[in-house]
């Protein structure tokens, strides 16, 4: 991830569920504030309700994927937080993704540069 650092500390994440905007999908809701840094922060939370560890790390597995593949496409500078839901566990990988831009898309995240997703910019000959 270029621009993107882990986000690990509770008092940031309490501020963003506080003070950060959200956006809300079946299967995740993602939460977003700016940071004033020029790199953005990634925090993921899959809480034991959607199953078994091995469950939970597939699902934040697929999550961090889908952030990773289309990082270029979202403006730097802000904390991000994506919070599973119990769907997400049963979802399809392009169902995950297509939530996740949405989401992105509603929050302002993406960037108006270009404007192809990458899925899109492969498919060109």
């Amino acid at each position: 991830m270029k621009h993107t650092v882990s986000l690990k500390e509770n008092r940031i994440f309490r501020r963003l569920y506080a003070k950060g905007k959200s956006a809300v999908s079946p299967t995740m809701v993602l939460y977003c504030r700016k940071n004033g840094r020029k790199e953005s922060r990634l925090g993921l939370t899959v809480g034991t309700k959607l199953g078994c560890a091995v469950v939970r790390n597939r699902v934040r597995r697929r999550l961090r994927e889908i952030y990773r593949l289309h990082e270029q496409e979202l403006l730097p500078g802000y904390d991000i937080v994506v919070v599973a839901r119990v769907r997400a566990v049963h979802s399809r990988y392009a169902v995950l993704e297509r939530d996740f831009l949405r989401l992105a898309k509603k929050l302002q995240l993406l960037s108006p540069a270009g404007g192809q997703t990458r899925r899109e910019e492969e498919a060109k000959p």
